[in-house]
């Protein structure tokens, strides 16, 4: 049996990880870490992540990527930006890490992506786009095999 107390605390940390999650949304091209996430909430930084992971399934560090990436595919798919522009357009400081991820979630570095996306979503509305391109969550992008006949 549950107590009253204990669900109106459950309760009021789903509504502060639910702000967390939000400000990741809204903020996520500026400089965004764990402590800064927490400090905005008033929870150390390792009850926010252990409290993220278990209420969304993935850290608060691994959503922010998450949708880094995905805004970064939209400008990749435009086609007007470096992937160097991108990278730091969606807030990664580094291209290096930018890339790893990007290929770990899409299943391609972002130059590739840039070339094969312009064509493969080229007449498309960009809402079905986003919704067609969308990365991987949760999960690393699954490695495929070269067919060998």
């Amino acid at each position: 049996m549950t107590s009253r107390p204990a669900t109106a605390q459950h309760l009021r940390d789903l509504a502060q990880l639910r702000r967390v999650r939000d400000r990741i949304d809204r903020e996520y091209a500026q400089p965004l870490d764990v402590e800064a996430l927490a400090r905005g909430v008033n929870m150390s930084a390792g009850h926010l992540s252990r409290a993220f992971r278990l209420a969304y399934g993935e850290s608060p560090y691994a959503y922010l990527m998450t949708r880094r990436i995905e805004r970064a595919m939209a400008l990749l798919r435009r086609g007007d930006l470096s992937v160097t522009e991108v990278c730091f357009a969606v807030g990664c400081s580094s291209l290096g890490t930018f890339s790893t991820r990007f290929a770990e979630l899409v299943g391609m570095p972002p130059s590739v992506y840039r070339r094969q996306a312009a064509r493969a979503t080229m007449g498309m509305p960009p809402c079905v786009a986003k919704q067609v391109t969308r990365p991987i969550r949760n999960r690393e992008a699954p490695v495929t095999q070269p067919q060998l006949t």
